[in-house]
């Protein structure tokens, strides 16, 4: 009797905005290294608030890394987004079953998905039909306190790979900056209607020339209590659907009418 074909784990691929050295992304693979294969590709520096960018003028490079010890990874010379691509064209040389991005240190709930490159390297894998997950943990803080952010990446991760619901699925996921013991649970959301209000201060350097420093403050516009940002305030993991289809349906709907 032929013997049982043995099951293949599944590939998982983890990156961040943060550089392959935060702890954020330490305590990544440490939650997901026993669900399946682990393989890291991330920048061999911080690049934060990237988005979607993509190196085009300049090449690129990619190292081994011992960062995990016997955990496969890589550092990439490039954005998020080009971490995504290399590792699929290039290490991997397959789709993986999974990608994980973060875990970023600071939130990325509302309007920061926009400019967040933690979940624009989410975004990258569920366009190339990767579901994916971007975590953030909102805690900036170098010693911040990844338990609860293992404890729910983790559950996450082992539902997805059970039971995938979707080619391109996209989740961003936020942990409020609260101990394992004060979260609540996890709450699917809308994303909020948030903006930073934002100001340039102006200084002079020793040569006399005018420079900008971007400062900010985040403020939120909406009261609803499905948002990511009321169930952050609240102790909950949020969980928001995302998609990289921009369309506004309702708008196009209404300019059809107009210009049909």
């Amino acid at each position: 009797m032929a013997k049982a074909k043995k099951k293949e784990k599944p590939v998982i691929l983890v990156t961040n905005d943060d550089g392959i050295t935060a702890p954020g992304i330490r305590a990544l693979v440490d939650a997901v290294k026993d669900l399946g294969k682990v393989v890291v590709v991330a920048p061999d520096k911080p690049q934060s608030g990237m988005g979607h960018a993509i190196t085009i003028g300049q090449p690129l490079r990619l190292h081994a890394s011992t960062t995990f010890g016997d955990i496969e990874a890589y550092e990439c010379t490039g954005t998020p987004v080009d971490c995504v691509k290399l590792a699929v064209d290039k290490i991997l040389r397959r789709k993986p079953d999974i990608c994980l991005s973060g875990i970023n240190h600071g939130a990325n709930h509302s309007i920061n998905v926009i400019y967040s490159g933690t979940m624009s390297a989410a975004l990258e894998a569920a366009i190339e039909s990767i579901p994916s997950i971007g975590f953030s943990l909102l805690d900036y803080s170098i010693e911040a306190d990844f338990a609860g952010a293992q404890q729910y990446a983790k559950i996450l991760v082992e539902q997805i790979l059970k039971k995938p619901l979707d080619k391109h699925l996209c989740l961003n996921v936020n942990i409020p900056a609260v101990s394992a013991s004060l979260i609540k649970g996890l709450k699917v959301c809308r994303q909020a209607y948030a903006k930073y209000e934002e100001d340039f201060n102006e200084r002079t350097d020793p040569r006399g020339r005018n420079y900008y420093w971007l400062t900010g403050e985040f403020v939120n516009f909406d009261k609803g209590r499905d948002t990511d940002v009321w169930a952050l305030n609240n102790n909950y993991v949020s969980v928001v659907p995302v998609q990289f289809d921009l369309t506004h349906y309702g708008l196009k709907t209404k300019l059809e009418k107009i210009f049909k």
